[in-house]
């Protein structure tokens, strides 16, 4: 890894950085503004395919990218990934667990109370979100933690400080999330070495292919009922943009927040600000 200077401390030139979720809508908007200012990029999705269109997207630039399929419920992948990233990008500096996303059959309607949520839905998400984010911060947090250096982002949510209507799973898995990133903050500090720092961002309301259902009408492309209330709670007054991710997300993982550990970051427009009157 790069050292930054004196007069850059921003610079995240020459880190090796693992995404997982690379292939979706945010995360792949991480990778692109990474590699652009000199970082190296594994970019992770269960979608291998996904994952290789990100990646020769920042390859075309010129910049370096890998891409790799693994999945991030199943640790030999996740183990097999590692060897790939430190073979041919180099030793990991940076991990963001962006893997996530909710279900329709876990989200509650008219048809489907909360009484009527199938088990093994709710488990799916919940597994997802929480477990898809813990266990690569074990297999690829391994490989930082033998050198003494290395930061975790976790892509958190709106949800790790409030409950939002209709997404219990969601909003219990991220709620986990942020309590989690905070505890492994405190542990990787005391108990491995104070350079390994873990932090999270907790992105307000962006339109992706997850939620999508849920906030525009499928016909129409208008705002749904609900799409229309979170606009109106949001103070900036629009949905955020993948963009709109990438300065924090820069700043977490570079040595400008070197004394900053356990922190949970709202992108939300003021939503997490507002009381509503």
């Amino acid at each position: 890894m790069s050292a930054p200077t004196e007069t850059d401390p921003f610079s995240v030139e020459g880190m090796v950085i693992a995404a997982t979720g690379g292939g979706g809508v945010l995360v792949s908007e991480l990778c692109r503004a990474l590699a652009a200012q000199g970082s190296r990029l594994a970019v992770l999705d269960i979608d291998a395919s996904a994952a290789a269109r990100v990646a020769d997207q920042i390859s075309a630039t010129g910049a370096r990218a890998l891409a790799v399929g693994a999945d991030v419920l199943d640790r030999d992948s996740l183990r097999a990934a590692v060897a790939r990233i430190e073979d041919e990008l180099g030793p990991l500096d940076g991990l963001i667990n962006g893997a996530g996303g909710n279900r329709p059959d876990a989200t509650t309607s008219a048809e489907r109370t909360f009484f009527d949520l199938p088990e093994d839905a709710v488990r799916s998400v919940f597994d997802l979100n929480f477990l898809g984010s813990l266990i690569p911060s074990q297999e690829l947090g391994r490989a930082m933690a033998a050198r003494g250096k290395g930061v975790i982002l976790n892509i958190a949510s709106m949800n790790a400080l409030r409950p939002l209507t209709r997404i219990p799973a969601y909003s219990a898995a991220k709620a986990a999330l942020g309590n989690f990133t905070q505890w492994l903050a405190v542990h990787l500090a005391q108990e491995v070495d104070p350079r390994l720092r873990v932090n999270a961002l907790a992105p307000g309301f962006f339109l992706t292919e997850q939620n999508r259902f849920l906030l525009t009408d499928e016909g129409t492309g208008a705002w749904t009922p609900r799409g229309r209330a979170i606009l109106d709670h949001t103070p900036m007054a629009r949905m955020g943009r993948p963009a709109d991710l990438v300065g924090a997300a820069v700043w977490l993982l570079s040595d400008a927040s070197a004394f900053v550990t356990g922190t949970l970051i709202p992108i939300d427009g003021g939503f997490s600000a507002f009381s509503g009157v």
